[in-house]
């Protein structure tokens, strides 16, 4: 029986599982916990704490899923004055092998771990075993990546996709991007900028500005208090969870408005992503937007935009898409990560 660490390290929570895998290939839970990460100077105190109240042998191995980019066995937080060096963490906390991948590649690790009601699917398409598998995630910002079989596993690989450009494909997503290049003063906007969590409220000032509907009150005061708030780290208010909500309540039309918009474009991302692997191993959308908001991509024309490609539509209708609905997908596949050491 082998013990092993896993963890989701992310600017704002920190979040550990110790698992024991034996001769079987699912791992069980032994104990987890989550941590306020800005209460601690380094990942080292969080860990020891942890095993301290876990009372469990020292892990042989361990996987940390980092919020920002991994270079040389080394990452440096996004959020959050960190420097992690997996030579520097194995000394310390006495593991004797540890790893650190970027949070979205976890995510990648994870899919093999998810059981069915962890996903929803949207479009049954044709599985193929051996054929790539491709990831896309709206949240904070938005990731891509993709798994390639090889042999009994799946090989991960992430990518900055979220950062190629925006390509407006009607005459209001042509408004919003020029809208979008004047307010910041800047030569391109990238997808990331419209299909995100920040690209929530982007697609509502901009709605809201060139008065496509009228704006109630209670989401304008959220919303003025969240740009008043611009340049500070933490701020008081999400206006994108608000204005998700009152459309997912259809009691705001301009928040409505703003989460079509935003499907809309997401979906047409994902088509992108769709068309450079034709990934038939599965489509799957990650992130924690998608999960609050599944019943308007039911409705509001997801699938549409994913699939409306001209000529290669009928390609993307053959491509299996799922909604992953657990919120811990990227603490699994850090296990299974670890699995690997």
């Amino acid at each position: 029986m082998t013990f092993l660490l896993a963890g989701d390290i992310g600017g704002t929570k920190t979040i550990l599982r110790l698992v024991e895998t034996s001769d079987s290939p699912s791992l069980h839970t032994i104990y987890q916990e989550s941590f306020h990460s800005g209460d601690f100077p380094d990942l080292v105190p969080i860990v020891q704490e942890f095993l301290v109240k876990a009372n469990t042998p020292i892990p042989q191995k361990a996987c940390f899923a980092i919020a920002g980019p991994i270079v040389q066995n080394t990452a440096k937080l996004t959020n959050l004055a960190w420097f992690l060096d997996t030579e520097r963490l194995e000394e310390e906390l006495g593991i004797p092998h540890i790893s650190l991948i970027n949070d979205f590649a976890a995510i990648g690790y994870g899919i093999s771990g998810l059981e069915k009601q962890d996903l929803h699917p949207l479009q049954a398409g044709e599985f193929q075993p051996e054929a790539p598998v491709a990831i896309i995630g709206a949240g904070t910002g938005l990731g891509q990546g993709f798994l390639i079989k090889q042999g009994n596993y799946y090989q991960v690989f992430p990518s900055e996709g979220g950062h190629t450009d925006f390509a407006p494909r009607n005459e209001i997503e042509f408004q919003l991007l020029k809208y979008l290049l004047n307010k910041h003063d800047i030569q391109r906007i990238s997808v990331e900028r419209v299909v995100s969590g920040m690209g929530i409220v982007a697609i509502y000032q901009f709605l809201r500005d060139r008065k496509f509907a009228t704006e109630s009150p209670d989401i304008a005061q959220i919303v003025r208090t969240w740009e008043q708030e611009a340049g500070q780290e933490e701020k008081s208010v999400d206006p994108g969870a608000v204005i998700g909500t009152a459309a997912l309540q259809k009691r705001d039309r301009l928040c409505e408005q703003t989460l079509q918009l935003f499907i809309e474009a997401y979906g047409a991302e994902a088509g992108n992503l769709a068309l450079k692997l034709l990934p038939y191993g599965g489509l799957y959308i990650a992130g924690g937007i998608a999960p609050k908001i599944l019943p308007l991509i039911q409705n509001s024309g997801f699938l549409l935009n994913f699939t409306q490609k001209g000529r290669m539509r009928p390609l993307l209708e053959e491509i299996p898409v799922h909604i992953i609905l657990n919120s811990q997908v990227g603490l699994i596949g850090a296990a299974l990560c670890a699995v690997r050491l």
